[in-house]
């Protein structure tokens, strides 16, 4: 049963990437949450989001989605992310009478209203928190597919288009982790 007093923040990560799937955070805070604590996940230092992960995942109803990157390939990352979005929603255990997600589009769940905020990832710290909780599980998904696929530099760039990941993909090449779909990896396959 929802409760329209609760609000729930949702975020995604990796939407930019070149490999590895789409994470969404949702979070409603509990109410002994310092909120003034909690800053955008792009402000913050890995060390400062490892500590602020756990402050949240104690002091929140937390829940965590996943596209994968044959749902990226196959929807495009705006609807895998939504996607994400939507089973981050899902998976709370506190239904929320309210969901502000980042951005300008929201997912679709019958009943449940939602609102899109633009930056609202550096506006309101529920969506600044599910911002973490989805950055520190995707960093630490990408680190352990770094150990299995090594010279790509993914336990640091996380799967963005870094120097180093372009160059490992001209290098070694291909992975199924790589989106495909994405013009950098595209323009690499097309020269095949």
């Amino acid at each position: 049963m929802k409760n329209k007093f609760l609000v729930a923040g949702v975020d995604e990560v990796g939407r930019g990437c070149l490999s590895g799937p789409v994470f969404s955070g949702a979070v409603i805070f509990k109410k002994n949450i310092k909120k003034s604590i909690i800053k955008d996940s792009k402000k913050i230092n890995f060390e400062k989001r490892l500590i602020l992960d756990k402050y949240i995942k104690k002091n929140s109803y937390y829940a965590l989605g996943m596209a994968s990157v044959k749902e990226i390939e196959k929807f495009n990352i705006l609807n895998a992310t939504l996607i994400s979005m939507k089973r981050a929603i899902k998976n709370l255990k506190k239904k929320p009478g309210l969901v502000l997600i980042d951005g300008n589009k929201t997912p679709k769940i019958n009943g449940l209203k939602m609102k899109a905020i633009i930056k609202g990832d550096s506006k309101i710290p529920e969506i600044s928190a599910a911002s973490i909780i989805a950055k520190v599980h995707r960093d630490f998904y990408m680190i352990n597919l770094s150990k299995k696929n090594p010279g790509y530099g993914w336990e640091k760039n996380y799967g963005y288009g870094t120097k180093q990941h372009m160059l490992a993909l001209k290098k070694i090449g291909i992975t199924k982790f790589h989106r495909k779909t994405f013009y950098p990896v595209h323009k690499i396959l097309s020269k095949k």
